[in-house]
């Protein structure tokens, strides 16, 4: 400050305006990303996107693949406080039962358009665009649509995840399966590309044993095609008693073993002999398996930075051959903070082939050999379209809780 110069008063108020006129420049800004960063075309939807974990000034490729929900308008926003203010009236134990209805008609996820190998790569790119904001469109129509993925490249990322595995794994928190079980994805696996879908029931050691078994029962009607699998990085986790106190939690274990996330490994193993028969050969993982249950490591402590393969992005269309090279090649799909990296770790265990990841981001899919003829293919977590309400998207951990708006 300038010597002389009398120090001037700074009410809240002119504090409060000054952070509302800096909001405004840093909204206006991210409204209008650079020419690199623009997934969509349609430049109003740009506009109201709000872009997660986006890297100011970065020029490595990562906020390509940040996670881009639709910004809530300040009336939603309002109503949103309003219905805070109500109060909570207990619901009767019908009331509670929870179904697939937050996925209505007309829901869908987007599809890669048709392709041939006469088209160049700039002719793909403008038709996926072209094809991809029409999709938007089209979701606008629908009410109450809550928070979904609208960066196109996850989705091409999940598209090749698609394409190239020869069998699926939906995995799927517990606490909510419905809710992160898009039934429109079950119909397009089975029904469209005609392959083997396996349900994970994951965190089971958060539930009640009653209601995972109901739980599975449920998938089962409503499912028949599904493989179900349970699966959890703690299985001793919950064997003591709940109690209403809180004390049975001070005493658990929370850090998962190598041996026992193994017996989910050797679940999936069974599952996947029953589906591929004798065409592909498991022998290799079943002795993996068999190892690494007698081990007596901390999954936290297991790292495999020596089997890392750097890779260069391909997100283009893979024309699959079911178990090509005699490989079975396991794609796993799943929502943000489900569990899929700890159900990752359990299958990849102490020891694998190689890791092969697209440098400069973290959201990106990553193939891994878990012997020679078995790969997991790892789409990275996205939201699909849903009704869910947005209120419970976040407490499921499906929306970033540090970027909710409450004004």
């Amino acid at each position: 400050m300038p010597q002389g110069r009398r120090k001037a008063p700074f009410s809240g108020k002119a504090k409060k305006q000054q952070m509302q006129a800096k909001n405004h420049r840093k909204q206006a800004f991210l409204g209008h990303p650079h020419k690199q960063d623009v997934n969509v075309e349609d430049d109003s939807t740009q506009e109201s996107l709000i872009k997660i974990n986006k890297q100011p000034r970065d020029s490595t490729g990562r906020n390509r693949y940040a996670l881009h929900f639709l910004q809530e308008s300040p009336q939603e926003l309002q109503q949103r406080k309003e219905e805070a203010r109500k109060t909570i009236e207990p619901l009767s134990l019908d009331q509670q039962e929870v179904s697939s209805n937050y996925f209505p008609e007309g829901l869908d996820i987007p599809k890669r358009p048709p392709w041939n190998f006469s088209m160049s790569q700039e002719v793909l790119d403008k038709r996926e665009h072209q094809y991809f904001t029409q999709y938007l469109k089209q979701l606008e129509s629908i009410k109450d649509i809550s928070y979904f993925e609208f960066n196109l490249e996850t989705w091409r990322q999940l598209w090749r995840v698609l394409e190239m595995s020869d069998v699926l794994l939906i995995i799927v928190d517990i606490r909510y399966p419905v809710l992160m079980f898009p039934p429109y994805l079950y119909t397009y696996v089975t029904n469209d590309l005609k392959k083997e879908m396996i349900l994970v029931l994951n965190k089971i050691d958060l539930a009640p044993p009653a209601l995972v078994v109901a739980w599975r029962e449920y998938f089962k009607v409503y499912y028949p095609k599904l493989h179900i699998l349970f699966f959890t990085s703690f299985p001793k986790y919950n064997l003591r008693e709940n109690r209403e106190d809180g004390e049975g939690l001070k005493q658990r274990r929370r850090r998962g073993k190598l041996r026992m996330a193994a017996e989910g490994a050797q679940k999936l193993l069974s599952i996947c002999k029953t589906i591929v028969g004798d065409q592909v050969d498991l022998s290799r993982w079943q002795r993996k398996i068999h190892q690494e249950m007698q081990m007596d490591y901390d999954l936290e402590d297991i790292d495999h930075k020596d089997n890392l393969i750097i890779k260069k992005e391909d997100t283009g269309y893979y024309e699959h051959e079911k178990y090509k090279n005699g490989v079975l090649t396991i794609g796993c799909i799943g929502t943000p903070n489900v569990g899929k990296s700890s159900l990752m770790n359990a299958l990849m265990g102490k020891k694998v082939v190689s890791v092969s990841r697209t440098p400069g981001h973290t959201k990106h899919f990553q193939t891994i050999f878990l012997t020679k003829n078995v790969c997991l293919c790892d789409c990275p977590g996205l939201v699909f379209p849903s009704t869910v309400p947005k209120q419970l998207q976040i407490l499921m951990g499906s929306f970033p809780i540090a970027q909710v708006t409450f004004a």
